[in-house]
């Protein structure tokens, strides 16, 4: 099924040495046939965010195209230090964290560098029939952070998701375990699950 779809970094739309440059407003258009109705935060970030974010190494955002070259689906990455507790790990997991990590012998905690899917999305606009189904489009995202781990090492992935339980499924289903929560800063403060997969 993967085999159907092809990634881009934006860097090879931005860079202007890259040959597939096609610059930022161009950049930004193409972007605008992206709807997520069912995540509002994830269209505004790929309309508004992706391309700065980019720019500025925060994270990089990579497209997905289906064999028709339709937008299917987007995904962004970055690095992240994550601090996961002991005792939310098994222990082969906690001997492979260790491994990788600074240990906290008080807090009982690991400290590694991770990968961060940050964001993850499939585009709405397109008919329900040529939309990628959301575990394709995780894979290809975790097989972008396989390649990742080949020339920089790293043993985690992780991610935030909201505390609903048909996501929760959704990433446990692709080995994700829940590790920890958090409340958002600012003016609509949420819980958001962090969940972790070893890579």
């Amino acid at each position: 099924m993967k085999s159907h779809y092809t990634t881009v970094n934006i860097r090879a739309y931005i860079d202007e040495g890259e040959a597939t440059y096609i610059g930022e407003q161009e950049l930004y258009e193409l972007l605008s046939c992206f709807s997520c109705p069912v995540n509002p935060d994830v269209e505004h970030f790929l309309h508004h965010n992706a391309i700065e974010f980019t720019k500025k190494d925060q994270s990089v955002t990579y497209l997905v195209f289906s064999d028709n070259d339709d937008l299917t689906g987007y995904f962004s990455l970055a690095l992240k230090p994550v601090s996961v507790r002991a005792d939310r790990v098994s222990k082969s997991a906690a001997r492979k964290l260790s491994r990788v990590s600074v240990v906290n012998e008080e807090t009982n905690t690991f400290t590694a560098s991770a990968y961060l899917i940050a964001q993850l999305g499939k585009n709405f606009a397109l008919p329900e029939d040529m939309r990628m189904d959301g575990s394709v489009l995780l894979e290809i995202a975790l097989d972008t952070v396989r390649r990742g781990k080949y020339y920089f090492g790293g043993v985690i992935a992780f991610l935030e998701c909201e505390d609903v339980d048909a996501l929760m499924n959704f990433y446990a289903r692709s080995g994700f375990k829940y590790f920890d929560s958090r409340i958002t800063s600012g003016e609509t403060r949420h819980k958001l699950n962090q969940l972790l997969r070893l890579i």
